[in-house]
């Protein structure tokens, strides 16, 4: 089920989370060459994507909030 971006935080690895509309995280790592994501490694692409909708597994597999 696609959620829209609403926020972002990181992990215990700096790494970069998307908080979802839904109350879900989903990791948005930039980590060639599986992921090109350069977007997220800056203040300005990461606001330019608020409210792109990500694919949310958490939603399809009925998992709890991970936020409220």
């Amino acid at each position: 089920m696609k959620q829209p971006i609403i926020g972002y935080t990181t992990d215990e690895e700096d790494h970069w989370v998307a908080n979802l509309a839904c109350g879900h995280h989903q990791h948005v790592r930039h980590d060639p060459p599986w992921t090109n994501r350069l977007w997220v490694t800056t203040q300005e692409g990461r606001e330019r994507h608020i409210n792109v909708e990500l694919e949310c597994k958490k939603c399809d597999q009925g998992a709890v909030r991970d936020f409220p």
